[in-house]
Parts: C-alpha cells; structure tokens; sequence
C-alpha cells in the first residue's frame, strides 16, 4: 500500500483541496431524528438474552392462531419454568421493533423508479443506537443445488429494493465464503446488491443440480450378466458411503459457518437474526449404522459421523441464545413432487426379488428412500429454527413470501426474567438447564430458546482489546464506525498510463480531538497509529498497512492543522477488476481512542474498452472570493487548489448555500469517429437527486476536447450553482456521459457522489 512519500506532504494538504469523496457526514436530522424519537426505551440495553447468577432474561414471541403477534399480555398469563420447575417472574417487558415488520420500503418516485440510470440514495452511516434490525441472510451454498440458487437471488434482491428498512444493518453471507468485502454487515443497498450478483452455485457443496440425485441403476450389460441382483440405486456400498461422509463433512461446514456468523453478531447490540436458506440438513442417519467408512485416516462409524454434526449443532444453538440471536430456517426446494422424474433411470433399478418371504421392488425401496431423505433435511432445519426462537419455512414456492414471514415474525418480543436457583449455575454440573415457557390465554403459541448451559455471560465474555494491535484490528473488522475520533474515508477509481488502475483513499481526520504534547520551542508533537486493510470480494486481503506516525508542528501551521484537520492518502493498485472494501483505524497513541471508517467501491474493467468514468472529485467555493477551480487532473495528480474553506474540499463535501460546486472527473475509452485527426464525440449531463428524488435537470452538452492528447483519458467537468434558498440535507450529484458512435446501453456510462448542503 502506497502513502505520500513525506508528511510534510500529507500536512499540506489540510490547505489544500484532497482529491476524492463518498460517505461525509452523518445522515441529516430529517434521516435520523424519526428513528431517535420512535426508539423504544428498552432497546438502549444490548443484552437481550442474560444469562447471570442474578438474572436469567430471555426473549419470547407469542402469536394467535393466524399467526399474527399478540401484544398485551401480562406477566400473570406467563409461566416459566427451568428444568421442569417453576420459576417467579420478576423482570418482564414488551419490546416493539419500530418498522419491523415485513411492509415494503416507500417506493421511490416515479420518475427515479422509470430510469435505470438514476443514482441510488446514499446509505446512512448508522450509529449503534440507530440500527433497529440486524439481519443476516445466510446463502447455505454448501447445501444449495444449482436448481435452488437463482430463486434465493431473486428473493434476495427483491428483500433489498422493496423489504429492507431504514434502520436495518444486512448482511449476506455464503457458508462456503470468506469475509470478504460482499459479506459485511451494511445499511449500504449498492454492497448488498453486488454481493447478491456474485452469488453462484459451489459445485465443492453437497448439493446437486437438482433438489435430489436422480435414480441411477447398473446399466444394461451389468443387467444381462446378473450382477448386484436387485441392487437398489445402483451403487456399491463404499460410494454410498462416500456420498454421506461428503454430505456429513459440508453439513459440519455449514454449522460451523453459522456459528462463526453467530459469535460476530454478538458485538452488534439488540436482538439479532439469521435467516438461512439452504436445502436442507440432515442431522442423523437412521440407516445403515453398523456401516463404516475407511479412508487414510482409518474406520469411522457413522455414528461417530453423525455425533461430530450434532456436537457442532448443539455449539451452534447455545452460542445463538447467549448472543441474542433468532434463526430462522428456509428450504428453498419448495414443495416438491418425490415421485419418478424424467431424470430418473427406473430400468436399471432391477427387477423385484424375494426376501425372508417377502418381494423387494427396488424402485419403491428408492423412491421411499428418496422421501425419507427429504423429510429427514426439512427436520434439521426446523430443530435448529425450534431451539433458537425462529420459524422454519418449508412446502413454500415463494421464496420473497418466506423472506416477509420472518421478517413479521420480528415485530416484537417479550422480554422475562427470574432469578436463577445456586443449583443452575453449580460448577460440579455445568448442566444445561431446560427453559419451558407457557401462555395461560387459550389459543395462543409461544416461541422460546430451548435453554442454556451452566456457565454466566460474565466467565465467556471476550476480554476487551488492549494491545495497540488488538484495538486497530478490533476496529477493522466492527461492523459499526467508531465514534471516539471523526474521520472521514473517501475513496475513489482512477487509471493511468503508468500505473493502471488504483483505488485513491483520503482519510480526513479531525485534529481537535487528538493529543498534541508540548516540546520546546513551541513545536507540538502527535503520534499516532493507522491501520488499513483492503478486503477482496471473496475475503482476500488485496492490500494492508499498519505503521506510527509522528508528525512535529509549531505556529500558524499547528493552529490550521487543529482547525482544519488532516489528511492521509492511501493509494491501492488494482490488477483485478471487482469488489472493494478499505477499512481503516486511526488511534491516538496518548489517549488510545479510535476512528474508523470504511468505504466500498467497484473497479470496472478498463481493458474491456467499454466507456466508463473515474469517480468524481467534488469542490465547493465562494463566488465572490475564489473564481479559480481545481483541475478534472487533480483525481489523476493528486493535484489541488487552496480551499477558502476546507469543509468545502472533497473528503468533506460540506457546502454552503450559494456556492459554487465543481465537480471533476475523467473519461475512459471513448470511441474516436474517423476524421482526421481522430475525435470523441461525447455529450455530458449532470443531474441532482435529494432523498431519491431528482430536483435539477442540467442540458445536454456536447464535450469539449480542449486540445487533450491522451484520447484514452480524458478530463471533463463543470460547475453548478448552489441555489441560495436549497434545503439542507443529503444531495446526490450524477454525472451521465453518452458517446454517440456507440450503440445501444454500453455507450452510455454514469458516475455519482453524495455532498451535504449546510446553512
């Protein structure tokens, strides 16, 4: 990873314009101020589920015989009881999720929703108290079949654009995937509409093409010579139990996953869910038990097979329960029909045979063995959903239909507590203790948590960070930015001729908040840490920093560093086009207080030589006092002006009403006509979007070359007049460039980014 050679650089340029932006500031009051006033006071205490020598708390969901969730109960219509034995209440409260339920998001204007190109609206920078549902979507592609996985792709994309909800911090996660930048928990509906497109079936996975193997018998001449006499499915029994070990050692790989996923959101405040779809999951075979498998390792019982996935399953509920966390279950397979299929070979099943008496049909013995199978992985999916308070939806065609009945099931819950006997948490046992929760009103079903081991919060809970690694990698991977320090990330795409293609990062720190030491003669000193990690799509680390720095100021240079802040640059080649996450941390080393942030960003294919724009550099300035602006080069050079007022620079983009706003950019790969010499011939369009909807149409204009030479990257830009009455709040600036000798949608390529109009 790339710096600024010296920090007398990187100082500099808290005087002058940085060169690029996305994520300012925090979400205007007109965003926020609704979440604040309809939060429920409840939902300010993170721990949900407790699990202490004073109080055992758990949550419920109660609902009537449509299903629908009943709000008015009273503790007296409760009982609780823990290994078979009654318990006084004596904490007890409903908890409502504002806007929980599964209704759709507002639409968004019909003019933005007819056109394909209008900008989407900025994600919020959620603040821990903000978030009001916490969501995982976990794409089971260990257990998917081919069949399955574009319906969970088109649910999972309508989810996005129609269900999610202000307030709502999503993930999606595939089991057989890493960390990567499409698998972080965001409030961002561009990172979650790219990871949803990346989204494929793992031919590694125990599933198939198809929600179940077809039948496949021994072929015609094994027939004719005899062989394996009414073998039923046609296998030997070493690859039947090959096919089990596999599908028992991603079946473990899927668990596992979970709960890693599960012990993450345990850092995240509130309640907590993870919808998991999947085909299903077997925990135990009811055949063949004696059977034993041999590999380089030696013999293995199926039994011992099958203890390994219920060990892992059990790890995996009791981790959910302590950390506040509902699964919901989804078979994505649908009702199926489990008769014969086209795919099916019945001839080479065999012909019926006679055993102990009794005719053998080896089709039937398949066919039951086929629903047997299926009916067993419905069973695991709904004990995992029945042990951790969550619904398992099975028999259903509609995917997004499933999707809405968990998220309705989330609308609220009740929250009992007792306290426990010395007996629960005895250290001779280490029991798990079984919780049983009943609702004295007739016609009414309630949802709990199966229980919990012997072991207090207090003993499990991971020791805070402390080392000066500890806490710079504590903040890279939290899903929430950290508030002890205000920074900024702007990162944004540019190529050159030298080095191709890069990703350029500014980090703007607020220099108020650090620690400057006294030295003699008046120099201040400050050191502190910095740490920045570049995630692929897929998990892989493209890129990572961690080092000290020191920087030593005195005079009027020490006063514009604490009145304006800093800048750090952060330059990361790009070799592969795809899916970015920089996640940064700064901490101070006197005080150990962090800021994070981070920023995710797609890097086209410049060698496909489809037109496509570098991100936009935006500058506001003051008519009256600045006439000069920064040049369309600035993205390319690091170049810049000096800024009258820095908040109005590109990592900040806060402007005044009245400015004047300048925006730069660069044009890649446009097609050049056939006169001599040779000339793009482009038009150019800006427009502006508040709140998703668009409120300034520019003409369109034809782009001026200006006597360039690199035809391949052309600069462009323009500037545009604030209105002295326009609201304050969150705009979106979108930048639309058509290139007339080339048709249909690749000749056309737009670019955006969000600024903040202040009073």
């Amino acid at each position: 990873m790339k710096r600024q050679s010296s920090l007398a650089v990187l100082l500099m340029l808290a005087l002058i314009a940085p060169v690029c932006g996305q994520t300012p500031a925090p979400t205007p009051a007109t965003t926020s101020a609704p979440q604040e006033t309809q939060e429920d006071p409840q939902l300010g205490d993170e721990d949900v589920v407790r699990i202490t020598t004073n109080l055992i708390q758990v949550d419920a969901v109660v609902t009537d015989r449509s299903g629908r969730p009943v709000t008015d109960l009273r503790p007296e219509e409760f009982e609780i009881l823990e290994n078979g034995q009654a318990k006084a209440i004596t904490n007890f409260s409903y908890v409502t999720l504002g806007g929980a339920g599964g209704e759709e998001s507002a639409p968004r204007p019909a003019t933005a929703a007819a056109d394909k190109n209008a900008p989407p609206v900025p994600p919020a920078r959620l603040r821990p108290e903000q978030v009001r549902r916490t969501i995982a979507l976990v794409v089971d592609d260990l257990g998917l079949s081919a069949e399955s996985m574009p319906f969970v792709r088109r649910a999972l994309k309508k989810f996005v654009d129609e269900q999610m909800q202000p307030g709502d911090l999503v993930a999606i996660v595939r089991t057989g995937g890493g960390a990567g930048a499409l698998q972080q928990f965001t409030s961002d509906k561009r990172l979650l509409t790219v990871a949803i497109e990346n989204l494929r079936w793992n031919q590694l996975g125990r599933g198939g093409l198809s929600a179940f193997a077809p039948l496949q018998g021994k072929n015609m001449a094994d027939e004719l010579a005899g062989e394996v006499p009414g073998g039923s499915g046609g296998g030997t029994g070493a690859s039947d139990d090959l096919d089990e070990f596999r599908g028992e050692f991603f079946t473990v790989g899927t668990l596992g996953a979970l709960s890693y996923i599960v012990q993450g959101l345990r850092e995240l405040p509130g309640r907590k869910s993870v919808m998991l779809f999947s085909d299903g999951i077997i925990l135990n075979n009811t055949e063949n038990q004696s059977t034993s498998f041999a590999n380089s390792s030696g013999v293995q019982s199926l039994e011992t097979r099958n203890n390994r996935i219920m060990d892992s399953l059990s790890k995996l509920i009791e981790f959910a329960n302590r950390a506040s966390v509902v699964i919901y279950t989804m078979d994505v397979r649908g009702l199926q029909g489990l008769g014969l299929t086209a795919a099916d070979n019945a001839q080479g099943l065999g012909r019926p045979t006679t055993r102990g008496g009794l005719v053998v049909n080896p089709l039937q013995e398949s066919l039951l063995a086929r629903r047997t199978q299926f009916y067993e992985s419905q069973q695991g999916l709904n004990y995992l959903a029945q042990q951790t308070g969550g619904i398992a939806i099975r028999n259903n065609n509609d995917v997004s239909n499933g999707i809405k009945k968990m998220l309705d099931d989330q609308h609220g819950f009740y929250l009992i507590g007792y306290h426990p006997d010395e007996e629960t948490f005895d250290p001779k046992r280490t029991r798990f203790n079984k919780l049983e929760i009943k609702v004295k009103r007739p016609g009414l079903s309630v949802r709990y948590r199966s229980g919990f081991f012997g072991v207090t919060d207090e003993s499990l809970r991971t020791p805070a960070p402390k080392t000066r690694a500890e806490q710079l990698s504590h903040a890279i991977i939290a899903p929430f930015a950290s508030g002890d320090l205000d920074v900024q990330l702007t990162s944004l795409f540019a190529n050159d001729a030298q080095s191709g293609s890069f990703m350029r990062s500014l980090l703007h720190v607020d220099a108020s908040k650090l620690t400057f030491t006294e030295e003699p003669d008046g120099w201040r000193k400050l050191v502190f840490d910095i740490m920045a990690v570049t995630f692929g799509e897929n998990g892989d680390i493209v890129d990572q920093v961690s080092r000290t720095e020191n920087v030593r100021l005195r005079g009027e240079t020490y006063q514009l560093i604490l009145r304006n802040g800093f800048n750090y640059i952060i330059t990361v080649p790009i070799r592969k086009s795809g899916a970015y996450q920089l996640r940064t941390a700064l901490r101070d080393s006197a005080t150990e207080r962090i800021g994070s942030a981070s920023q995710f960003i797609t890097v086209p294919d410049i060698n496909k030589n489809r037109l496509t724009l570098s991100g936009l550099v935006v500058t506001g300035f003051d008519p009256d006092k600045q006439k000069g602006g920064a040049s369309g080069a600035a993205l390319q050079n690091s170049a810049a002006k000096v800024l009258t007022d820095p908040q109005s620079g590109p990592g900040v983009r806060k402007l005044r009403r009245g400015m004047v706003l300048q925006f730069d950019y660069i044009i890649y790969n446009a097609r050049l006509n056939k006169l001599s010499p040779p000339q793009p011939q482009l038009n150019t369009q800006i427009r502006l979007f508040r709140e998703g909807r668009q409120i300034f149409e520019g003409n369109v204009l034809p782009f001026n070359l200006g006597g360039q030479l690199d035809l391949k990257r052309l600069s462009a830009g323009g500037r545009l007049q604030l209105g002295s009455d326009m609201a304050p709040g969150e705009y979106v600036l979108q930048v639309i460039v058509t290139d007339q000798l080339v048709k249909g949608k690749s000749g056309t390529a737009t670019q955006w980014i969000d600024f903040q109009i202040t009073q």
